[in-house]
């Protein structure tokens, strides 16, 4: 993006200020009536960058300072831009249109309005004129540590208190948990909500992927006798952030834990924890969730089965490599329930 960005200010720059050699060398110039003026070059120039034009515009910034790129991330571009009203965090994707951003910006809202845990405030999400889409949002520094796992636990166990649909499970849009959709369909019932738009969703993406009738066929078995795993759990659609694994989880400045990029959508609290093979939650994280939200009846014989979908997502995301982590706990559970 910093290119990109770069090669719209120097063009812009030659619009505006021509060398003296290169107007010298003009054999003809526009009749005077049709000139371009200088604001009209400045708008064009916006026009063809709106994340500039945003910045510049209602951002309130008179001067876009630097450009840097931010890594981490293995779906989007992400930049910080300094300005003289502030930095502001931005994420670009070229193949996917701004749908994808707008589930992201809708859950950092809905996050955010539960004033428990701190998330990026999301400003503007929009469509690139050379095709794909952006999001900016507030720009936070980060700390030197990844904080306080007891705070952590504690900060989530209330946003998960604090924000309840009376809708059922789902979300208002459909969004993606990495660049895969996750369908959000509101539904009263959760295993039904799980079994179908979770498990079952990321099961005939394999097949249809790959051709694992295998997996597939396993997976609609269990996906047909979940209930016995919830009986005596209290199912309530709370605000989950969805995607919660450590590249996702940092701190601020001040030591206070910060959450990002989500898959948000109101399901059972506990399915937060199925990214936990890769997050690094310890104990004392767990006793201070479980201090505001009371553990259930039956939560470690569900652990596994919220992390089958992540290892199928990943499966279908990134290959092979992660299916005989989901093929294992698929059949652990039909064994379990002897089905």
């Amino acid at each position: 993006m910093a290119h990109v960005a770069g090669l719209l200010l120097s063009s812009s720059a030659s619009l505006l200020f021509p060398s003296s050699s290169s107007s010298s060398s003009r054999r003809f110039s526009l009749p005077k009536p049709y000139r371009s003026s200088p604001s009209a070059l400045i708008m064009a120039a916006l026009n063809d960058d709106p994340i500039r034009e945003w910045i510049l515009t209602e951002g309130k910034a008179t001067q876009i300072t630097r450009i840097s790129p931010i890594g981490g991330g293995c779906i989007n571009h992400a930049s910080r831009y300094d300005t003289d009203s502030g930095s502001f965090f931005v994420k670009t994707n070229r193949r996917i249109g701004p749908s994808m951003f707008e589930g992201e910006a809708l859950g950092l809202r809905a996050m955010y309005d539960t004033k428990s845990i701190r998330v990026p405030l999301p400003f503007k999400v929009g469509s690139l004129p050379t095709g794909g889409s952006f999001i900016i949002m507030e720009f936070i520094e980060f700390g030197t540590s990844r904080g306080s796992q007891s705070v952590l636990g504690r900060k989530l166990a209330e946003m998960h208190k604090a924000a309840k649909s009376d809708k059922g499970f789902g979300f208002p849009v459909d969004n993606t948990i990495g660049s895969t959709p996750q369908i959000n369909t509101w539904t009263s019932d959760w295993i039904e909500f799980f079994a179908e738009h979770r498990l079952g969703y990321q099961l005939t993406l394999a097949q249809n992927q790959f051709g694992d009738s295998s997996i597939y066929e396993k997976g609609q078995r269990l996906m047909k006798n979940l209930r016995p795993l919830f009986e005596g759990a209290v199912l309530e659609p709370c605000l989950l952030h969805g995607d919660l694994w450590s590249g996702n989880i940092s701190a601020d400045k001040n030591g206070d834990p910060i959450i990002l990029d989500p898959a948000c959508y109101y399901g059972h609290n506990e399915a937060e924890f199925g990214m936990s093979w890769c997050a690094g939650f310890g104990g004392s994280f767990y006793n201070s969730y479980f201090e505001v939200m009371p553990k259930q009846p039956g939560f470690e014989n569900r652990r596994d089965l919220y992390m089958l979908y992540h290892y199928l997502n990943h499966y279908n995301l990134f290959g092979s490599g992660y299916r005989s982590s989901a093929m294992s706990i698929i059949e652990n559970y039909l064994q379990v329930l002897n089905i």
